[in-house]
């Protein structure tokens, strides 16, 4: 459909996809543009988004599982093959390592003979949200801003279309923020980016309001409708403040808050899964019913991600929704439905007080990465978190199919034979042989030398851009680009939220806590759990929250945040001299990273050690994992956090009496 002069152009209709290999994936994406995508959403694999190849250690059972893995320029291109990049808008979502695969992108570009300052897209690129909620950070707060700071001097140059930053709010709200700590730890975080950047010189004083102009957002929108239009509404007015007034930025063009949007996945049920279909669809208009706050680019979840990897047909279900409401509803034809609103105005006013207050004690503990350091940023969000999840299980907050109504007949579209995708584990076998044939093919002295220079320009504080694009054309692989500046940069592990003192507050413990007495008398020392996340998946919500509970249940916790090798958890189980081991996998990995910690424990003596899992787990793996050992399987229907802490102490209590036996 052709758009008329009386109807606002739509938004870019994107899916967020990519996974098994980049050959599978560009068909995928191919697939998807000829059913009226309009652009690109790719998503790498947790070794592409933390800077390893796919042979390293940390990278077992995690090759192509959430994303495609990306080696080196012949994956970057195996993956765009066929698309005309000069006429693509792409969106990356990466962060640590942007300036790698942007690098790539553009080597890619170049190959095609297309023009740089014609390609446009965005790259993530908003680290401090990483150390919040994602957990793909690789390097420190500062040399990670510098980073940053390096790829939005660069494309202003070079790439003067390219979006160099994606602040994203979206990972706060799924990490648990209210629409208050979304607006203001996502303003926060652009602060910090653009005052790095002011700070830094790399962007003559005349061209930075160009390079704030440049500045987009990536959001979330959840299931209350009318707050989240109000919530976007007050995001595009205190934008238009902050860079006015902070940064004296005085054309209207480059104060425009300018986002893209994901709806809500953490609000995806495993339980009834079809009625994500109604969620997913009131959370678009969120963001598109208001002219005046309208995205700029959505992208749909899959109603059926709570269960695994959506299908194409999946993905097509939710590209269709975009396409029905953008042409087959008259929306594009009128201006702002929601001006002159006394009630939006009130709630829209109400939110930017609020978010004005907490943006103002996020700068006064010294800004964004102060925060980050100091954990209050982090403390806050699991608070809200487990206020959200309290609210859930008491019943305050009422979610259908999960906590009411929960009758319901059989789903014809959940069940059968590849009702989810799933990675086959070849995959990784057949990325690693083409890894290993890409490095003998090249030039080594090419590539080392190029890696030379990467590192000297680190060393020296010089922009890493052209370093970088000059390493992916001469055949550099992404682990050796992560290597060469976590040599230069260190690495940083980021604070875990989780506290050691438990909370006196939470209701219907008292029953759990005795039983942690009785069971810790009979010990001879408190129950011990040790809540740890094996392989390279960031998502630690879950992980948090269990902590927090069994903390709060009067357990000795042992949980030290993301990316820890089977090897490591086994250790500590061993050092800690912990009675039972909580282990959870978000990625899909959960079988192979599992078995190992499995066979570890055994030959580190701790096969009377029990170990329970937690993630998005399919019951076929589920009945795997029980047979290779595992105590118990907890799968996103499992939100009752106390049923699973009298679980794990009925575990552990069930394990004495054998050993009394």
């Amino acid at each position: 459909m052709t758009d008329t002069p009386d109807r606002d152009r739509p938004w870019i209709f994107r899916t967020y996809a990519g996974h098994s290999t980049a050959a599978e994936s560009n068909r995928l994406y191919r697939g998807n543009l000829a059913k009226g995508q309009t652009g690109l959403s790719i998503a790498f694999d947790l070794p592409t988004q933390t800077g390893y190849d796919s042979d390293h250690v940390l990278a077992r059972g995690e090759v192509g599982k959430v994303g495609v893995p990306i080696s080196h320029l012949g994956d970057m291109q195996a993956l765009l093959d066929g698309i005309p990049l000069e006429k693509m808008n792409t969106s990356m979502t990466i962060n640590a390592t942007a300036a790698w695969l942007l690098a790539l992108y553009v080597a890619a570009a170049d190959a095609q003979g297309a023009d740089r300052s014609k390609l446009t897209g965005t790259t993530q690129n908003d680290i401090i949200k990483e150390y919040l909620s994602r957990g793909t950070h690789v390097f420190p707060p500062a040399p990670s801003l510098k980073l940053t700071t390096d790829v939005i001097a660069w494309t202003c140059r070079e790439v003067p279309k390219w979006n160099p930053v994606n602040v994203c709010s979206y990972h706060l709200q799924e990490a648990g923020a209210t629409p208050v700590q979304e607006l203001a730890f996502a303003l926060a975080n652009a602060i910090a980016i653009l005052d790095s950047v002011k700070a830094s010189g790399a962007i003559p004083d005349e061209q930075f309001p160009e390079a704030v102009g440049r500045i987009s957002f990536f959001v979330n929108a959840g299931i209350r409708f009318v707050t989240e239009i109000c919530k976007m509404r007050a995001f595009t007015e205190l934008w238009d403040e902050i860079t006015a007034e902070r940064y004296g930025i005085e054309d209207a063009r480059y104060r425009r808050f300018r986002y893209g949007v994901q709806v809500n996945s953490l609000g995806l049920t495993e339980q009834q899964p079809e009625n994500n279909v109604t969620r997913i669809l009131i959370e678009m208009l969120a963001v598109t019913l208001s002219k005046g706050a309208r995205a700029r680019a959505v992208q749909l979840p899959a109603w059926n991600e709570a269960l695994g990897l959506p299908r194409p047909w999946d993905q097509q279900w939710s590209l269709r929704m975009q396409q029905i409401l953008a042409y087959e509803t008259d929306l594009l034809e009128y201006g702002d439905l929601f001006d002159g609103s006394t009630v939006v105005a009130a709630k829209v006013d109400e939110l930017k007080t609020a978010a004005r207050a907490e943006l103002d004690s996020v700068l006064a503990v010294g800004g964004a990465v102060n925060a980050v350091e100091s954990g209050y940023m982090k403390q806050a969000l699991v608070a809200s978190n487990t206020e959200r999840l309290e609210q859930i299980e008491r019943g305050g907050k009422m979610v259908v199919g999960v906590n009411a109504y929960t009758e319901t007949e059989p789903s014809p579209l959940s069940t059968g034979t590849g009702a989810v995708l799933t990675v086959p584990e070849w995959v990784e076998r057949d990325q690693i042989e083409r890894l290993n044939a890409w490095r003998e093919q090249r030039d080594e002295s090419a590539a080392q030398a190029a890696l030379t220079e990467l590192s000297r320009a680190a060393n020296e504080g010089r922009n890493v851009m052209e370093a970088s694009v000059a390493c992916a054309k001469a055949g550099v692989t992404t682990g050796e680009w992560g290597w060469a500046l976590r040599e230069s940069f260190g690495e940083f592990r980021a604070p875990t939220g989780v506290g050691r003192a438990p909370r006196n507050d939470t209701e219907g413990l008292d029953e759990i806590r005795a039983e942690v007495d009785r069971v810790s008398k009979r010990l001879g020392r408190k129950l011990a759990f040790l809540v740890g996340k094996p392989g390279l998946d960031g998502h630690s919500n879950g992980a948090e929250q269990i902590a927090v509970r069994a903390r709060d249940s009067g357990m000795d916790v042992v949980y030290e945040g993301i990316r820890l090798t089977p090897a490591e958890i086994v250790e500590a189980a061993k050092e800690d001299k912990v009675h039972i081991i909580g282990l959870s996998v978000l990625s899909g990995s959960h079988v192979p990273l599992v078995t190992e910690v499995m066979e570890r424990m055994r030959a580190a003596g701790l096969d009377d050690v029990p170990v329970v899992v937690g993630g998005i787990i399919p019951p076929e793996d589920a009945e795997a994992l029980k047979q290779a050992g595992v105590a118990g399987v907890y799968t996103p229907k499992d939100f009752r956090l106390n049923d699973i802490m009298s679980d794990v102490v009925r575990i552990v209590d069930d394990g004495i009496e054998k050993e009394v036996a």
